[in-house]
């Protein structure tokens, strides 16, 4: 009597537990990662139970990542090591919980994840579930391990499913009709060609031969639930949640409100757009609308949250709209887009930099592999952004026209909501001059240059001091108008600067410090913002504006500005220059109210005297101060632009 062998467990021989089926997929190799699209979890478990016994009779280790919301495909007493991350803890998060059972594991390990189409409904995101797909399985890949992931078929928008279908090894359609399980191969790496796009039938004996009669065929396909030709029209999971939201909003439009409905779509969505620091939330649903954020969306390049700058600058006008209405309308009117966080780390994935960022938040060795042609700085320089990414770049240039804007930081750590991360990251001017593909190649570089900031030393050692380099970072981005009037070579504001609530320059016995102070330039803030060396600025004390440091009248004019910062739309460039060159010929410039002479004969210098003594400016910026202090319960600082229109207010 002739004995079965016993299985050797050191010979690994991948299988799928279904000897016909491994012969539709001429075998199932080590590195196989294996997507089954699904109408239902039952048609998944039928394929998971046998790849699982299989796995039990080779004495293979298998591990199943149990994530989802939907019944569990095998149990604990089926042989398997169940491991449970949390897609509700984040991306960043949830990925380091799977790789991190991926490492421990080794090669030649076998794996089984619950259906991923859950991924995108916790992140809310089908490109990232995408991402989440393009980290893992190179890495299954390079382990020699064989894995079956789920996902429903015709629920991802191309986003989610182009990166997933390029990954991955094997992605077969299963299909249920009259009670019969069908499969179809759509993509089989390195396999022979002649099983692509037949469709097999899972018969008695585990056999699958081909379905050869066009009657069948078309039964099965009829009722596959085939999106049409209105494909490319699946709408992605924030589009599907935006939509509903601008139907409540539509109701109030109409006169007939549904104010419950507005406040759960108003707290979901804020939570999807901003950071979810407690205290930024709840002054979001003290001061903006359902409105507010719906125009946000509109603005939006990608999808994610918006970033600190960025919730900060919307969250500020808010308050002056609200808290000191008088104020509002003297403020310009804003126009700027937002570019979300997703883009960001999409930007990191498929530039394949995701663990290089990774290995910067390792406090024994952050600085590695920054610099030099290989280095991280350089890879991100020279990273590429996705197709449909780059087509919502150029509608926003088609926008602005060849009107200069600024590319701001607005990450995740960044301005938070009581604490400063001033100067860490790089904010990059468009002078946005020439043909519209060299604007684009202009705003694309400069988007590398903010995102590759995030990475520079500077940043990273000041996350280390503060104990934030183990925190995820994402950067978003605020791109915003430059403010100044247009039709001359030389383009800027009239004045620019920083305002904080709480003056820590007490410099008089008169001065109120909770009255607030202004460092103030004339041209670009960036003077003001970032301390220039090489020149000085005009501190005022708002509630005692005509007071200065210096007493006597050679010192004030010894410690005037006289240098500006302001965009060469010529050379299509940030300069720096004099003052009275580049304001010469400037008719709407203020010179009267921003400069003094010691006498009649002698050369004007920046004084900004005029401005204090004859116009609102110092009561105007203590109030705004006043309020924002107000609505924060603590100080703020703020950077502001200034001009006269014409008609000189």
């Amino acid at each position: 009597m002739d004995a079965s062998p016993t299985p050797d467990p050191r010979r690994f021989a991948p299988t799928t537990g279904l000897p016909g089926l491994d012969a539709v997929l001429c075998g199932v190799a080590p590195g196989d990662n294996i997507v089954w699209q699904i109408q239902s979890l039952d048609d998944y478990r039928a394929l998971v139970l046998p790849y699982a016994a299989a796995a039990r009779s080779q004495q293979r280790r298998l591990i199943y990542f149990r994530f989802a919301a939907h019944p569990a495909l095998i149990t604990d007493g089926d042989g398997v090591e169940i491991h449970h991350p949390r897609p509700e803890d984040g991306f960043d998060a949830f990925v380091d919980q799977v790789h991190s059972v991926i490492e421990a594991a080794g090669p030649e390990t076998l794996y089984i994840f619950d259906c991923l189409s859950d991924l995108a409904d916790a992140w809310q995101s089908d490109r990232m579930l995408g991402n989440f797909f393009r980290l893992t399985c190179p890495r299954l890949f390079d382990l020699d391990t064989v894995t079956y992931f789920g996902v429903l078929r015709n629920r991802h928008a191309h986003a989610g499913m182009d990166t997933i279908t390029d990954t991955t090894q094997y992605l077969l359609d299963v299909f249920r009709c009259r009670d019969r399980l069908y499969i179809k191969p759509i993509k089989v790496q390195h396999r022979s060609a002649a099983v692509m796009n037949l469709i097999h039938a899972w018969e008695e004996g585990d056999c699958f031969p081909p379905v050869a009669d066009s009657g069948t065929v078309a039964e099965i396909l009829a009722g596959s639930g085939w999106p049409g030709l209105e494909d490319e029209y699946i709408r992605s999971h924030w589009q599907q949640l935006f939509d509903a939201a601008r139907t409540v909003s539509a109701l109030r439009a109409a006169g007939a409100p549904d104010t419950a409905a507005e406040a759960q779509w108003f707290c979901r969505l804020a939570r999807l757009l901003f950071p979810e620091e407690e205290g930024l939330q709840r002054l979001i649903a003290r001061y903006l609308t359902l409105d507010d954020l719906l125009a946000v969306r509109a603005r939006m390049i990608g999808i994610g949250t918006i970033g600190g700058k960025a919730a900060g600058m919307l969250l500020a006008r808010a308050v002056v709209r609200r808290d000191a209405p008088a104020l509002f309308g003297r403020l310009e009117a804003h126009d700027s887009f937002y570019v979300g966080t997703e883009v960001f780390d999409t930007f990191f994935v498929h530039n394949g930099l995701w663990w290089v960022r990774r290995r910067q938040r390792d406090p024994e060795g952050f600085l590695q592999g920054l610099d030099g042609e290989e280095g991280a700085h350089s890879r991100i320089l020279k990273g590429r952004f996705p197709a449909a990414t780059v087509r919502q770049f150029e509608a926003m240039l088609d926008y602005f026209g060849e009107w200069p804007f600024i590319v701001r930081s607005s990450s995740r750590l960044e301005d938070r909501y009581g604490n400063a991360f001033a100067g860490q990251y790089d904010s990059v001017f468009c002078v946005n001059q020439g043909t519209r593909e060299q604007r684009l190649a202009d705003l694309l570089d400069a988007v590398r240059q903010v995102y590759a900031s995030t990475l520079s030393e500077q940043a990273l050692r000041y996350r280390q001091r503060r104990g934030l380099l183990h925190e995820h970072e994402q950067m978003a981005l605020l791109i915003m108008r430059v403010s100044g009037t247009a039709g001359r070579r030389y383009f800027h504001p009239h004045a620019a600067g920083v305002g904080l609530s709480v003056n820590p320059y007490p410099w008089n016995p008169r001065i109120d410090m909770k009255a607030g102070v202004v460092r103030l330039v004339a041209g670009l803030g960036t003077r003001a913002v970032d301390r220039a060396d090489d020149d000085y600025t005009r501190l005022i004390a708002l509630n005692a504006p005509e007071l200065r440091p210096e007493t006597r009248f050679g010192e004030i004019a010894r410690h005037a500005q006289r240098r500006m910062d302001t965009l060469d739309l010529q050379r299509n460039e940030v300069i720096s220059g004099l003052f009275a060159e580049l304001v010469k010929g400037q008719d709407d410039f203020p010179v009267e109210l921003f400069t003094t002479r010691e006498a009649h004969d002698r050369p004007a210098f920046l004084t900004f005297d005029g401005l204090i003594a004859r116009t609102d400016f110092a009561a105007d910026l203590r109030m705004l101060l006043g309020a924002l202090h107000a609505a924060y319960a603590h100080p703020v600082e703020i950077e502001f632009a200034l001009n006269f229109v014409p008609d000189g207010s």
